[in-house]
């Protein structure tokens, strides 16, 4: 397995990275994974051969970079590095049995009444996991927005002026690319916080879509050619430097009610998800967040996320703009 990064610098520009134990090796020749990708299905070579032929005498301290006290910034773990707008950001729901029960604690007094959601994970369960080259049932499904919305390993989470709350969904994204016949293609994996509103979707499972239009992480490591039949990490939340709360969480194919091939499908079966040139990170679910425990976060708290297997712990302070929501007038032509 090879582990990636992303990095900026104020008079270098972007660049990537191999992550070598406590040392970050710079690339020669890409300035983003996108270009090395793209690279890789034009020449038909694997990202770590090419990669290994464009390793530099560029090292850089891990350490710096992660603890903020570089002149190095990490980016997003994956994106489109010429137009944000060719980065769609989506991901899928109820794929974890904890998720669709806390889904179902919002949404029904009754622990005995199903509710809609604890429904489509059931139809998971019985129907996501077919034979390899085989369809299941299709997941539930949701848009966050694009590329702009990507936030990097350090970067503050906003919540907007409008928005009932930010909280922590800890969970792993896939990376993809289309390649120019409009074929996708897995670049690697990369944790993330999928970061929702929780506030709002508890009002009602059908505000579950303008729940999601928030910014997200990634990183900040991508994993090429990761193990994700089994993983189980934690989550924490920290304020003024204090745990104030704390949890595990399980993920991959084997903890899940679809598998990733069946996840993929379902995303790029539409052809609108296949134009050539475009990329995608598409979130797999999540297992726990605070808001299932009554955590209400607060502005400057920290979120961690961490997962052994898929590099360092992805940490990100929420910021919550608290002004008055302003009216958008909208003037005719």
């Amino acid at each position: 397995m090879i582990r990636f990064v992303q990095l900026k610098h104020p008079k270098q520009g972007r660049r990537v990275a191999v992550v070598q134990g406590e040392k970050l090796r710079l690339l020669r020749l890409w300035r983003a994974l996108f270009d090395l990708a793209s690279t890789a299905i034009t020449k038909k070579k694997s990202l770590a051969d090419l990669a290994a032929g464009s390793l530099s005498n560029e090292i850089l301290d891990y350490d710096a970079v992660y603890f903020g006290s570089s002149a190095w910034k990490f980016l997003p773990a994956f994106d489109h590095p010429d137009e944000s707008a060719r980065c769609l950001v989506t991901g899928t729901g109820l794929t974890h049995q904890a998720s669709a029960k806390n889904r179902q604690a919002m949404h029904s007094a009754k622990k005995s009444a199903w509710t809609d959601s604890m429904k489509m994970y059931q139809w998971g369960v019985e129907g996501g996991r077919p034979k390899p080259g085989k369809i299941g049932v299709p997941p539930e499904w949701f848009y966050k927005g694009h590329g702009d919305i990507l936030r990097a390993h350090n970067e503050p989470l906003d919540v907007p002026s409008f928005g009932g709350d930010g909280g922590d969904e800890a969970e792993v994204a896939g990376a993809y690319i289309i390649d120019s016949a409009g074929r996708p293609h897995r670049v690697g994996l990369v944790l993330g916080n999928e970061f929702s509103d929780h506030v709002i979707e508890r009002k009602n499972y059908l505000y579950l879509a303008p729940s999601k239009l928030r910014c997200c992480s990634l990183g900040p490591e991508l994993m090429v050619d990761a193990d994700f039949s089994e993983a189980h990490g934690t989550v924490k939340i920290l304020r003024k430097g204090k745990v104030i709360w704390s949890s595990g969480f399980t993920t991959g194919e084997k903890n899940m009610s679809h598998t990733v091939a069946n996840l993929e499908h379902h995303h790029f079966k539409y052809p609108q998800h296949r134009r050539p040139g475009d990329a995608h990170i598409h979130f797999f679910g999540a297992d726990v967040f605070s808001f299932g425990s009554n955590i209400k976060l607060k502005d400057g708290d920290v979120m961690e996320i961490e997962l052994p297997g898929f590099g360092r712990p992805l940490r990100n302070p929420i910021k919550m703009d608290r002004s008055k929501a302003q009216f958008v007038k909208v003037p005719s032509l």
